[in-house]
């Protein structure tokens, strides 16, 4: 994708503050996109590249687990915007261990966030989506862990295998609003979350077992997120994009 594909485009991307969702809102804001920015991390830096580039970038810290805070991410995302033409469900929470070692409270937050916090968002969007003369579109950032059980990662694999199965449903039901529903399956990417739990070695070293010899940058994601957003992929609706490097020609499981 080239030039302004997204100018005017009001977008609304979670789990923006680093890795893929920083990517994919700062793309966004090249295309032409004025972006909100939905983390709890810190989003001013992101934001003051997005303004940079003399687009519109608000910053709403938020949980997304709280339904009502995600609504009202929604809600101020319109209010400031006029309305929202793209929402991104990229925020995600990891913890890995043995599936009998994992606290409860763990499995209970890697879901909030990665599971219900979609599930909010994509909710929301939907209801604004509604009440706008112009389609939308949803992209959900999952995983290909709905469908491969890596170990020491069973909530998250839970939870991305919910929200596959989600957005197709929504997908299905908003087919007559003209909203688009679209998935994107990362393969391994370098963010710093996956830095919290592998060393720089570990990553050179396990991501040279990938086919394509090295992990994803998450620009390579962003860029999947913007097409499937786009007026260019108008016809592709319930798909799943998997980018990958060929890691699903591969049973990465004890990666």
């Amino acid at each position: 994708m080239s030039g302004m594909e997204f100018a005017g485009k009001k977008v609304l991307v979670t789990g923006s503050a680093r890795g893929i969702g920083a990517a994919a809102a700062k793309m966004f804001a090249a295309a032409g996109a004025d972006v909100a920015l939905c983390d709890l991390g810190d989003a001013e830096p992101v934001a003051a590249e997005i303004r940079a580039l003399g687009r519109q970038a608000i910053v709403l810290p938020c949980d997304v687990s709280d339904a009502a805070a995600m609504a009202s991410v929604v809600e101020q995302t319109a209010a400031a915007f006029g309305r929202v033409d793209v929402f991104v469900a990229n925020a995600a929470y990891q913890y890995r261990a043995p599936f009998w070692e994992i606290p409860l409270e763990e499995y209970h937050k890697v879901v909030g966030v990665t599971m219900w916090g979609p599930l909010y968002g994509i909710r929301a969007a939907a209801v604004q989506m509604m009440k706008q003369p112009a389609r939308g579109n949803i992209v959900v950032v999952s995983s290909g862990q709905s469908h491969v059980p890596c170990i020491h990662s069973m909530p998250y694999n839970m939870a991305k295998a919910a929200i596959d199965h989600m957005a197709r449903t929504a997908a299905a039901e908003l087919l007559p609003h003209k909203i688009r529903v679209n998935v994107i399956h990362p393969g391994w990417t370098d963010t710093p979350g996956e830095r919290k739990f592998f060393t720089d070695s570990e990553i050179a070293e396990k991501g040279a077992r990938i086919p394509w010899g090295r992990l994803a940058k998450p620009e390579e994601v962003a860029r999947g997120i913007l097409f499937l957003a786009s007026d260019a992929s108008d016809y592709v609706n319930a798909v799943t994009l998997p980018i990958g490097g060929g890691i699903n020609l591969e049973r990465p499981w004890n990666m």
